[in-house]
């Protein structure tokens, strides 16, 4: 009877403490974000609740007042200028992801997708906005490195991020998609028939990174979620989901 009192004692004090954090997501790190949201509630009562776009679109959004308590983008361009305007909480941006961009197809005969690059003007290739997301970006830039960047511009689809992007290859409204790895581990995907993981030296580094608002600057359940951001537990999930970590 002791024991049970003592765990309806420490549930009932979990109800009474729990709180929100609301998370504005990077498109690419949604279904991690999720995995780390839900251990998140186990260990500590607090809900999460995610909110996807580009980087650029939810940069935006936190710049016109919208009310997140974090964000985790997918570089660090803009947690860093949130930090510089005072609209993050000085001293709370870390790396925590370091993304991967690979080149992914389902076509039934695109088992060479990185050699059908150089058959300019024969595929369509989907990427992310450059201008709002930090993937496609990085898929410029790897095409640029390449040589390739003014033969393909013509057959390039562009996403509004990531998610879209991909989406592009999987139904077949492009041939080849750049996107990041962790969405490729998708067990509801079609089978790749080719993901070829880009040279991390032909691009800047993908750096995701996060960033307390100042929504958030008395919030303990968000200062708690970055804090579990950091540990052990999500840096296993964040491994296995196909990034690195710092």
């Amino acid at each position: 009877m002791r024991l049970s009192g003592a765990i309806l004692f420490f549930c009932l004090s979990l109800t009474a403490t729990a709180d929100t954090v609301t998370v504005a997501v990077a498109s690419n790190f949604r279904s991690t974000a999720e995995l780390i949201a839900a251990e998140f509630t186990t260990q500590t009562g607090h809900a999460v609740r995610l909110s996807t776009a580009s980087t650029g679109k939810l940069h935006a959004q936190i710049l016109h007042g919208a009310p997140f308590d974090v964000l985790l983008a997918a570089d660090a361009d803009s947690p860093r200028l949130l930090d510089e305007s005072g609209a993050g909480v000085a001293g709370t941006r870390f790396t925590y992801a370091i993304g991967i961009l690979v080149l992914w197809s389902a076509a039934a005969d695109a088992a060479n997708c990185r050699s059908d690059l150089d058959k300019s003007g024969q595929f369509r290739v989907a990427i992310a906005n450059p201008l709002t997301a930090p993937y496609g970006r990085a898929a410029e830039t790897f095409l640029r490195s390449a040589g390739l960047w003014e033969s393909l511009t013509p057959q390039l689809v562009y996403g509004e991020n990531v998610a879209q992007a991909l989406h592009f290859a999987v139904s077949g409204n492009a041939r080849y998609a750049l996107v990041a790895k962790s969405q490729t581990l998708d067990a509801t995907l079609p089978s790749a028939t080719c993901a070829w993981q880009v040279p991390a030296d032909a691009h800047a580094p993908l750096l995701q990174q996060a960033i307390l608002l100042q929504h958030a600057a008395g919030n303990t359940a968000a200062k708690d979620f970055l804090s579990f951001l950091q540990g052990e537990i999500a840096r296993d999930t964040i491994r296995r989901s196909g990034y690195g970590v710092p």
